[in-house]
């Protein structure tokens, strides 16, 4: 079976949506499928100076990345902080590699794999549907238009109605749809989604790589950072949806605690701001988003792990970070809406503490806590580990898209047609 992943972020883009195409697709291979991913050249999260020259010029690609076949199409670069530039890139991508998959080389795509945001990855996926009678299932991530129409960044009553018609569109129209948790499923249903074809799918977590390690990792060597320095950390995207504030008054309110250092660690459109605001602030540092090896150092370093989302977000998202805490080993600290789906991911699992959004004082109690508590600490650690392996591994994800797919064609072998 010839499976096609569509993705807009694939490495050496550091980012979850990267690191989940490339963890998937060599985990298809190993199980018998041949795999061909659709995405675009390098352009956000990565090291320039280590970026190969094949790279930076020529409008196509074709290449081998550990056994997957990609085919990467230029597209257009525009400001990340624009909304409608940012709105522009997305459509032109999707067009770009709605036309990159037509002309794959091999003879057919059997399924295609579409990972979104962007919503409009899955109008490439229908074209491919359309063009090459591919089977097309969509994994949502995030519940666009509901999620920028929460954080009041899409207001226009024209742009949220014909967002939701096109979002309603796929759930009709594709072949099934995939979400990352139950309430995510009742949103899709409740939006046009057939229940008989949207499934959950836990986001997987490469539990064979990331596993537990010396909180005296060589991250703390790099940064100069003694044994006795306890470091906290938030890894990932600084955007409007993440609260990163909160993180930085929580670091004020224990800024008397000597041998405690926030670190937060990524990139977004808030990371200018987020800097400026924690001007002089001793215990804050910044760093940028940091590749797979480095990343896990971190984890491994971090006493304490956080997770934020804005009190706005109404939509249930489960943040992939989660996933990489509970597999590393590492305690948790969530701020984030608590009827969401994320803190009862993480009550059930057993791994930290959540706290309502916007309260930093509870936040910054929340995180001395288990400071002053390894074995709780410890606790937390083991449970969140056992709950991944259980429930969050790759090869789990992966048999359960497999699952989909044999629903969807009829075919019960993952051999390459």
């Amino acid at each position: 079976m010839n499976i096609v992943m569509i993705s807009l972020s694939f490495p050496p883009e550091i980012n979850s949506a990267s690191h989940l195409i490339s963890g998937l697709g060599s985990e298809f291979i190993r199980r018998g499928y041949k795999v061909t991913v659709v995405t675009g050249f390098p352009t956000f999260n990565y090291d320039p100076s280590t970026l190969p020259a094949r790279y930076k010029s020529g409008l196509w690609l074709r290449e081998t990345y550990e056994g997957l076949e990609v085919v990467r199409s230029r597209t257009l670069t525009m400001p990340r902080n624009i909304p409608v530039l940012r709105g522009i890139d997305q459509i032109t991508s999707s067009l770009a590699f709605a036309i990159a998959g037509t002309f794959l080389p091999h003879t057919r795509a059997d399924v295609v794999l579409v990972y979104s945001p962007p919503m409009f990855l899955g109008l490439s996926g229908w074209a491919l549907r359309m063009i090459r009678g591919a089977k097309v299932v969509v994994n949502v991530q995030d519940l666009f238009p509901q999620n920028a129409i929460d954080l009041g960044v899409l207001k226009s009553k024209f742009l949220i109605g014909v967002f939701r018609r096109i979002e309603s569109f796929l759930y009709r129209n594709l072949d099934a749809v995939a979400v990352h948790s139950e309430g995510n499923r009742d949103h899709v249903v409740k939006c046009g989604g057939d229940p008989g074809r949207t499934f959950v799918v836990l986001n997987p977590v490469d539990t064979k790589t990331i596993v537990p390690g010396s909180r005296n990792s060589a991250f703390k060597r790099s940064q100069g950072i003694g044994e006795g320095q306890r470091i906290v950390s938030y890894a990932g995207v600084l955007g409007y949806a993440q609260d990163l504030d909160i993180v930085i008054k929580a670091a004020g309110l224990m800024k008397d605690i000597s041998d405690v250092t926030f670190y937060i660690v990524g990139d977004g459109v808030e990371k200018p701001r987020l800097v400026k605001q924690a001007d002089g602030m001793k215990n804050v540092r910044f760093l940028p988003m940091l590749p797979k090896e480095q990343y896990l150092e971190l984890l491994h370093a971090s006493d304490v792990c956080l997770a934020t989302l804005r009190g706005e977000m109404k939509t249930p998202v489960v943040p992939g970070k989660i996933m990489s805490i509970m597999a590393a080993g590492r305690p948790l600290v969530s701020s984030m809406p608590l009827d969401g789906d994320a803190p009862r991911m993480i009550q059930d699992a057993g791994c930290g503490v959540n706290v309502e959004p916007e309260n930093a004082e509870k936040f910054a109690e929340a995180i001395k806590t288990i400071l002053a508590n390894p074995s709780l600490a410890m606790q937390y650690s083991r449970s969140g580990r056992a709950y991944v392996e259980a429930n969050c591994s790759l090869e789990g994800c992966a048999a359960a898209y497999e699952r989909i797919f044999e629903k969807i064609t009829g075919r019960k072998d993952g051999t390459v047609s």
